[in-house]
């Protein structure tokens, strides 16, 4: 990879730079339609890496249209401090806590994502809209990445819940492998008239959720939450999750200290099994923060090793949500069910 160049002042004798054409997707920092790189190294099969908290900034053909940009992130083995000096990855990757990622574009706030390194990728999707409003006439469409702790408009309850629970500069050798702008179909988009509900897979690529990245198809149904934190986004119309209500049920499992252990704890609790059930118990929410606003008060039940918590639909902001579960147990996210 090659660093960004140093922007300067234009002058007469500069190329101009056309903006591109929707739609297209941008996946190596090669293409001209990227036009600024601070603190982003760019890449050749991936569109680049980021130092610290930064921006890539492309030139877009918006013409006065609702564009949805769909933005892929990710982190890996390589995704650790002085990264880019070649530090050993070793002593960090193995131990790495969660990274807590707000994106924005055009100065605001649009979704976070909550990411974990380690031996194999995690992937995540931000997808969102800009308003024609947005988009100034030169077309230059800004994708920012700040660690959660840095710039304005974030809760100070949020940032002490989630301190020492998060990496700091969680930014550090964040991936973007690719963006993508369209015409947003949102206007003339029918919203689904019926309940919808995903699994935690499911939930997690369609960017409403965000609990530790997506490794591919081999994913779990159920999503574990080791970190006992999870984030709920607000997304554009149309998405899954969009308007309406949305309940998330989350449920647990046991830790799979002994494998002969909880094979055993798994064939009492089926059904003709010696009549004992096996009960990990329902996990807590201990918090449900706004990440602009602090403290929200959703709607949750409990029925069995099940909690559920309705949330409204969208949101201004994205929503934290930080779980416990009894000890030995892991919580997990289950699913999620939009009611338009």
């Amino acid at each position: 990879m090659s660093t960004s160049p140093i922007a300067g002042t234009a002058t007469d004798f500069d190329r101009l730079v056309v903006p591109c054409e929707v739609p297209i997707e941008i996946a190596s920092g090669q293409e001209a339609a990227l036009q600024v790189a601070d603190q982003v190294h760019r890449g050749i099969q991936i569109v680049g890496r980021f130092e610290r908290s930064g921006l890539a900034g492309f030139k877009v053909a918006a013409a006065g249209r609702r564009l949805r940009v769909t933005v892929t992130l990710a982190v890996d083995a390589g995704s650790v401090r002085g990264w880019h000096e070649e530090e050993p990855e070793s002593a960090e990757a193995g131990k790495a806590l969660p990274r807590l990622i707000q994106i924005r574009s055009q100065g605001r706030l649009r979704q976070c994502v909550l990411l974990k390194a380690g031996s194999r990728i995690k992937r995540s999707v931000v997808v969102f809209d800009l308003l024609p409003e947005e988009v100034p006439d030169d077309g230059l469409i800004c994708i920012e990445a700040l660690d959660i702790m840095e710039g304005r408009g974030v809760s100070g309850a949020l940032r002490e819940a989630v301190a020492g629970s998060v990496m700091e500069d969680g930014v550090v050798g964040l991936r973007i492998d690719s963006v993508a702008f369209a015409v947003s179909p949102a206007e003339g988009q029918v919203m689904a008239a019926a309940r919808q509900t995903w699994n935690g897979a499911g939930s997690e690529d369609s960017s409403l959720i965000s609990c530790g990245g997506l490794t591919g198809r081999r994913d779990r149904e159920s999503r574990s939450l080791r970190s006992g934190l999870l984030i709920v986004n607000p997304t554009p119309p149309g998405v899954f999750g969009s308007g309406g209500t949305l309940t998330v049920r989350l449920g647990s499992r046991a830790e799979a200290t002994s494998g002969r252990r909880v094979r055993a704890l798994i064939r009492k609790a089926r059904p003709g099994g010696n009549g004992w059930t096996f009960r990990a118990g329902a996990p807590t929410v201990q918090q449900v923060l706004s990440i602009q606003d602090g403290d929200l008060a959703p709607i949750q039940s409990t029925s069995g090793n099940i909690t559920e918590l309705e949330l409204p639909a969208p949101m201004n902001a994205p929503v934290l949500v930080v779980v416990t579960a009894k000890q030995g147990v892991v919580p997990t996210l289950l699913s999620t069910t939009w009611t338009p």
